[in-house]
């Protein structure tokens, strides 16, 4: 009888694992619902590739709402191999999310029918729990192009706890609670890919390449669907939810959030005189560099356009003085410049504000 109840006790205990779907099974069924993307980047510390998640039949996708996504030459590759444009639907950066879509003519989006996720569903579920199994899938590395499957991953959530991360010097711009994960999985061209259960339900978007502001070490988290933020309009506080962006950003009623204040440093002194800002956007070409001023001993040159700032992309004058105005003297910056055709990187240790005699 002992015997025959200990049979029994193992065949029970053992009754969950054969109801769980072969990996392969799943890998196969939640990689027709991820697309690969390509978008702005393609220089040293910026893939210009990533990942995004199918959440609606008609080429609706989920990803990380990061640099690719700031080009007019959105594209995107599904997993039979075809290739589209896009174009950004809207993004809501305090919930690293954004919206894009495939660019249609109206009978091409007619006859589409692609797989996808019910993510407001998800975004309406029960978060996961430490402990859980998870599946990890995403275009690390740029391996997957055209129908090559997505590269996958698993793993366990190790814990559900608040983000502390930064890139370069700025701190992330989501700033809830987060699934970090005990595998790799924020390796480039991850971002915006689906975390998902053992069988495959979407549970969270692969975050950016981030470092632990509190141990100076990468994190491996994904931002959970059913997210939730508390962000500032003017003077008063609102909670956003993923759920809410879900259902209003592709109806056009999304309001986005404004930009968290962020702690301003001195702003270090590199001697380099931009070309006048007379438009919206200007590029950050170099008009000159002072004499034996940090940049000038760098060997930056007239002409010289800075492309981006401590992997960070800088488009604009506007955006290189709003990041310069968080360093410190004493501070290395790395630029990667363009110069005629070739790019190369120049690192600048920034000084002291000279005193006007």
């Amino acid at each position: 009888m002992k015997r025959f109840l200990g049979i029994s006790i193992i065949l029970l205990a053992a009754t969950p694992a054969f109801a769980q779907r072969p990996f392969g099974e799943v890998a196969r069924e939640v990689n027709k619902k991820l697309v690969k993307v390509y978008g702005s980047g393609g220089y040293r510390g910026l893939p210009a590739y990533g990942t995004g998640i199918l959440i609606s039949p008609k080429g609706l996708i989920l990803t990380s709402a990061n640099h690719l996504l700031d080009t007019p030459d959105l594209r995107v590759h599904t997993y039979d191999g075809r290739r589209f444009q896009a174009k950004v639907v809207v993004t809501e950066p305090q919930l690293d999310a954004a919206l894009i879509k495939l660019d249609l003519k109206p009978d091409q989006e007619k006859d589409l029918e692609l797989p996808y996720f019910d993510a407001l569903k998800a975004a309406k579920a029960p978060l996961a729990h430490p402990g859980d199994w998870i599946l990890a899938f995403g275009n690390q590395f740029g391996i997957g192009v055209r129908d090559e499957p997505m590269s996958v991953q698993h793993g366990t959530i190790a814990s559900y706890t608040k983000l502390h991360g930064r890139r370069g010097i700025f701190d992330a711009t989501f700033t809830g609670e987060v699934y970090v994960v005990d595998a790799i999985i924020n390796n480039p061209g991850n971002a915006g890919g689906a975390l998902t259960t053992r069988n495959g339900e979407l549970i969270g978007i692969i975050g950016k390449e981030l470092r632990n502001t509190l141990s100076e070490t990468w994190i491996n988290y994904a931002v959970p669907l059913p997210s939730k933020v508390e962000v500032k309009e003017g003077d008063k506080p609102r909670v956003i939810t993923m759920a809410e962006f879900l259902e209003l950003g592709p109806q056009g009623k999304w309001k986005a959030s404004e930009a968290p204040k962020t702690e301003r440093g001195i702003g270090g002194y590199h001697g380099i005189v931009l070309v006048p800002n007379v438009v919206e956007r200007t590029p950050p070409f170099v008009d000159g560099v002072r004499y034996e001023s940090p940049a000038s001993k760098a060997g930056l040159l007239p002409d010289d356009l800075i492309i981006y700032v401590d992997g960070e992309p800088v488009s604009s004058i506007k955006a290189f003085n709003e990041y310069l105005t968080k360093t410190n003297p004493g501070q290395t910056i790395r630029l990667e410049v363009r110069r005629g055709d070739r790019l190369f990187t120049v690192d600048i240790k920034l000084d002291e504000v000279p005193k006007r005699k």
